[in-house]
């Protein structure tokens, strides 16, 4: 089935955009990942000649991975709704592929942000042009000691002198010493080339005297931890980053902490905009799986969907994937066209919209029954998928409470 496109205003070409990415998730990614999810060991997931590394390949080889990037630099050039359009189908297709992809972006995206000639020469353009997969980036910004709380700027602890980040850097000369762990949970850290790091400069501002670097992972110093054995998104690669007294150019320093907070809510309001639209995506494929088995499944002498509580659960998962789909594009609409975003509006967009594919593909195990909780059935991977969202991007609890700040400051 596929969904009732109820903005009639689309173009030729963003419907044929939205056709295209559709049928590269459900020919390429969604195979992919249903087959990197069985493999036991996470490193397998990446290692050479592996399914991942020729889903990425593809994805390049179309400027999947230049989708934030500016057209002027060679990217895809998409609107906001055109965004939107792209994610969700991704999403739809493999919740960790599309996350692979998002963030393998971030340093030069990140960088065209803040564009200097020797970083458009040595980041971006590269880059852009990397469709062999030579060039891999990740976000490392979750550290052992510090998770969702990195991304609550305006709450009262942001500032506190006695909260500081793990990794660190100190300038010396024309170089940054840089030192610190990130965490497991740095999506591309283990086949990673570059990083976008988010880092702590000053750390009597507490969280807030951050900075952000580009970092080369193939530095002096640097080295990586083990793999990540996860739940769900199995098919996107996870793992810890650390660095001992590496020495980074001065120039790939982009943020220090007199514009850290402007720039760390930037990034939240575009990667919270972006969950959103992936997870309508997944919402949406969670509610497909649940119709399409209720036709076909007989009990009681008839379909399951010819039962009115089964009709009343496959209506109300419909109403969320709408209302997911509504919200998201909104949210992701206002804050890729304006600047600064009113980031609470990307927090209710993924908070929202990971919450819903949750719940529709919990709804969707227990229409299943016993093959719900089957590895046979597409359906407990979408499961497995959804919840890691939840905590995926900052804790959807956390994240409501700064977007709930906001609200009271702002009014």
């Amino acid at each position: 089935m596929d969904y009732l496109e109820l903005n009639t205003d689309l173009t030729d070409e963003q419907i044929d955009l939205k056709k295209s990415v559709r049928q590269f998730a459900k020919e390429v990614l969604r195979p992919a990942a249903i087959a990197l999810d069985k493999l036991p060991d996470p490193a397998e997931v990446f290692k050479e000649g592996s399914l991942y590394w020729d889903c990425m390949r593809q994805m390049k080889e179309l400027g999947y991975h230049t989708v934030f990037v500016p057209d002027t630099y060679g990217g895809m050039g998409l609107s906001p709704l055109e965004l939107h359009i792209f994610w969700e189908e991704l999403g739809w297709g493999s919740a960790g592929f599309a996350v692979a992809i998002g963030v393998d972006g971030f340093p030069a995206t990140f960088a065209s942000l803040v564009p200097e000639d020797k970083v458009i020469e040595e980041i971006i353009l590269p880059f852009v042009r990397a469709t062999d997969n030579s060039m891999v980036g990740c976000w490392a910004i979750t550290e052992p000691d510090h998770g969702s709380d990195q991304l609550t700027v305006g709450m009262p602890w942001f500032k506190a002198p006695e909260i500081s980040g793990q990794v660190s850097a100190r300038l010396e000369g024309d170089e940054w010493i840089i030192n610190g762990q990130k965490s497991l949970w740095v999506s591309n850290g283990p086949n990673a080339t570059h990083a976008l790091l988010f880092l702590n400069i000053d750390k009597s501002m507490g969280l807030a005297g951050g900075g952000v670097a580009i970092v080369p992972l193939d530095l002096p110093g640097v080295s990586k931890g083990g793999c990540l054995d996860k739940l769900g998104q199995r098919e996107l690669p996870q793992g810890e980053i650390i660095f001992e007294n590496v020495r980074l150019p001065k120039h790939l320093m982009l943020v220090e902490p007199d514009i850290y907070e402007t720039m760390l809510d930037a990034t939240l309001a575009l990667a919270n905009a972006t969950m959103g639209a992936i997870f309508t995506g997944v919402a949406r494929a969670a509610f497909e799986e649940a119709l399409a088995y209720s036709k076909v499944r007989i009990q009681g002498g008839k379909p399951l969907c010819e039962h009115q509580l089964v009709q009343k659960k496959l209506f109300d998962m419909f109403q969320k994937v709408e209302t997911a789909r509504a919200i998201s594009r909104a949210a992701m609409n206002y804050n890729l066209s304006n600047f600064p975003p009113v980031t609470r509006y990307s927090i209710l967009s993924k908070v929202y919209c990971t919450n819903a594919a949750f719940e529709i593909a919990h709804e969707a195990v227990q229409l299943f029954g016993g093959y719900g909780v089957s590895k046979e059935y597409y359906i407990e991977k979408l499961f497995r998928d959804a919840r890691a969202a939840l905590i995926e991007d900052g804790s959807n609890e956390v994240l409501a409470l700064t977007a709930a700040r906001s609200l009271i400051e702002d009014s």
